[in-house]
């Protein structure tokens, strides 16, 4: 069913109507299904949802280089990111989320609705660029990754791949969509293995984990800054609210005003999904870096620019478990991030200029929203067939998010804090103080991309 139109945003509404009773406790809901649930386990498993796809698909293959070249250039001197980004992620993710609960729309839709369009378009545009260039590079990736284990060239494998992304998003629902995210997932624990075949030195591994190291050369301040650029990026933020948006269509809340608010539970449920998948974003960030740091650096092997050299690179000194471990792994990664890199672009366009949108809706009754999808999928898979080295591409696609998100963050926490969009809602002072600490780190981050500049 697609998203409501503007004629539902046009009705009166009031900020006493937030949070809602009536629809969270019915036999559709969330609440109502773990309810029933006994098993302590199964109860857990119903929970995870938006929040665990989201985290995982942060562990793209540009990712995944990113942490293998900080890993190859520092050492296990940059292991203590993986903790210090953890609640800075949960934080803006959880405040992402309860964005799209309560207000019932996109992070887009918000926008459009309460701010300026002219603030609105730059950043949908930068969005989509960013995300389209992004998941050019993923795909690439992807056919790169199939190229370690059978021996076909990359070129004659990215076309099959997009078509593959393409027909998973355009003609399967979104309830078998969600399902294979899930299990996607499961790919990235490929990483978590092949740090234990790299046979690292745990004490110093344990000194890299819990003693900060900071320095303010060049190499490190660049490596910093991309970890933060890539662990906190634009387009985590409008997948996550659409997502929960998503998430109550398929119970049946089919109109804005059902969707509208969110109990207690409801927010408690979203915040052990969220967290429990920005935690399983930075064990497999903790571990890409380890197993890097642990061969790589120690063989002094730091010119590596992507996941795919790190894992030819790590064949000779970590074995043949490691080098498979890895190259599974980033396939699986790259079939999770680039229906989520161009599913946000189209959430974001859509709900931007009052598209008819949603997985939840076929494709004839959301054509607009289905093209947004697959002509920058199309546009990525192309550009694995020109002459554009792909690691620029990734650099101008951090420098276009990593001046974006620090903008947007700031906008996500005044409507976070806005009582006429969220009621009763609004951030409470632990997580006003957790979102507002991971604005000024961005901030700082983009001044310290612009520092670094060329180096």
């Amino acid at each position: 069913m697609a998203q409501d139109t503007k004629k539902d945003e046009d009705k009166p509404k009031r900020a006493d109507t937030i949070p809602h009773k009536e629809t969270a406790g019915g036999t559709g809901s969330l609440e109502a299904a773990v309810e029933r649930e006994r098993n302590p386990v199964k109860r857990f498993f119903k929970i995870l949802g938006p929040g665990l796809i989201t985290g995982a698909s942060d562990d793209d293959p540009s990712g995944i280089g990113t942490y293998a070249v900080a890993g190859a250039q520092l050492g296990f001197a940059a292991l203590w990111t993986a903790l210090f980004t953890f609640p800075m992620m949960a934080a803006i993710q959880f405040i992402c989320a309860k964005i799209g609960m309560v207000t019932g729309m996109g992070l887009a839709r918000v926008l459009r609705k309460h701010y300026s369009k002219a603030l609105l378009y730059p950043v949908v545009a930068a969005l989509v660029l960013a995300n389209t260039i992004n998941a050019g590079a993923d795909i690439g990736a992807i056919a790169a990754a199939f190229n370690l284990l059978v021996p076909l060239p990359v070129t004659v494998m990215i076309i099959p791949i997009a078509l593959a992304i393409l027909v998973l998003q355009v003609w399967c629902s979104y309830r078998l969509i969600s399902s294979i995210f899930k299990w996607l997932t499961l790919a990235l624990f490929a990483y978590v293995g092949s740090a234990f075949f790299a046979k690292p030195e745990w004490r110093a591994v344990l000194h890299g984990t819990f003693i900060p190291t900071l320095r303010f050369d060049s190499t490190f301040l660049s490596t910093l800054v991309a970890i933060l650029g890539t662990t906190i990026s634009p387009y985590l933020f409008f997948w996550q609210a659409s997502q929960e948006v998503e998430e109550e269509i398929s119970m049946g809340r089919r109109t804005l005003q059902a969707r509208k608010g969110a109990t207690e539970k409801e927010l408690k449920y979203a915040g052990w999904d969220v967290n429990t998948g920005m935690f399983f974003s930075n064990v497999v960030m903790y571990f890409i870096i380890l197993a890097t740091a642990a061969t790589l650096f120690k063989e002094h092997k730091t010119n590596i620019q992507s996941a795919t050299d790190a894992a030819q690179a790590l064949r000779p000194l970590a074995g043949n478990g490691a080098y498979f471990l890895l190259a599974l792994g980033l396939i699986g990664a790259g079939f999770l991030a680039v229906p989520i890199l161009t599913g946000s672009s189209a959430y974001a366009l859509a709900e931007a200029l009052g598209w008819k949108h949603g997985l939840n809706a076929k494709p004839r009754r959301a054509k607009l929203f289905y093209a947004a999808i697959i002509v920058p999928t199309l546009i990525g898979m192309l550009i694995n067939f020109v002459r554009i080295n792909p690691i620029s591409a990734l650099f101008w696609t951090a420098v276009i998010n990593g001046f974006l998100a620090p903008p947007l963050l700031v906008i996500i926490m005044l409507i976070a804090n806005n009582k006429q969009i969220m009621g009763d809602r609004v951030n409470r002072l632990g997580i006003n103080v957790l979102g507002w600490i991971t604005t000024a780190v961005m901030f700082a981050a983009a001044i310290a991309l612009i520092l670094t500049w060329g180096h």
